[in-house]
């Protein structure tokens, strides 16, 4: 049904203040993604899906914020949880990963666990979509392009290797979430993007970034002149 990938970044911004960026991205041959899978604040990143349950991903980010380590939260949400057999969950914090796949989950599904990345999904062509999907992110990973751009790299090089593989389902969706720790006056308006129902999620989304990284350089511009 879906792929996905969560990021973890560090970096230090202009003041010279250590912080760290958070990132989900995620596509499926399903309309509306964006509001059931994606979860992403200042605490972190989680991808909800498979027999999507919302409320794990809802939850995970609200027991984060209380100080949760994100293996610990997203572990106990899964036990108490009947359906977790049919259940795909995973994300990052500050400082840990997270990857659970039940093993009732359809097609091909399974994940995998970066030092700071994980990558899951389900009902894909095989496990190479996973595995191109992280290399991707890994090559870029210290890249200069900014983290939502990378993300969605990323879940392209995973189409390219096969992707979902519910090729009768023609209409589909993507959505990316960039989140920091970084308090900013304006948010970049492409960290939070969706393309909630088309034929060409991938293509689309990228079409969508690089319009709203356009009207933010254009707005960046014009109020720094006023």
């Amino acid at each position: 049904m879906t792929f996905s990938i969560c990021v973890r970044e560090s970096y230090v911004d202009a003041d010279g203040d250590d912080q760290h960026r958070f990132g989900v991205a995620v596509t499926t041959r399903l309309p509306g993604v964006g509001a059931l899978c994606p979860f992403a604040s200042e605490h972190g990143a989680v991808a909800t899906q498979a027999l999507t349950n919302v409320e794990l991903g809802r939850r995970g980010m609200d027991y984060l914020e209380d100080g949760l380590a994100v293996d610990d939260a997203l572990r106990a949400l899964l036990n108490a949880d009947d359906g977790r057999a049919e259940r795909q969950l995973h994300g990052v914090d500050s400082e840990a990963t997270f990857a659970f796949t039940g093993d009732d989950c359809l097609g091909w599904a399974g994940h995998r666990e970066g030092d700071d990345y994980t990558v899951a999904g389900n009902l894909l062509t095989d496990e190479g979509v996973v595995e191109a999907t992280a290399d991707a992110y890994e090559r870029n990973a210290d890249g200069d392009e900014p983290l939502a751009k990378r993300l969605i790299d990323a879940l392209g090089a995973g189409h390219a290797a096969g992707g979902d593989k519910r090729d009768d389902l023609a209409i589909q969706s993507a959505a990316v979430v960039v989140t920091s720790t970084e308090d900013r006056e304006m948010e970049p308006y492409y960290n939070d993007l969706r393309v909630d129902a088309t034929e060409t999620p991938l293509r689309d989304l990228r079409e969508t970034f690089s319009m709203a990284r356009e009207g933010y350089e254009a707005a960046l511009e014009k109020y720094a002149e006023a």
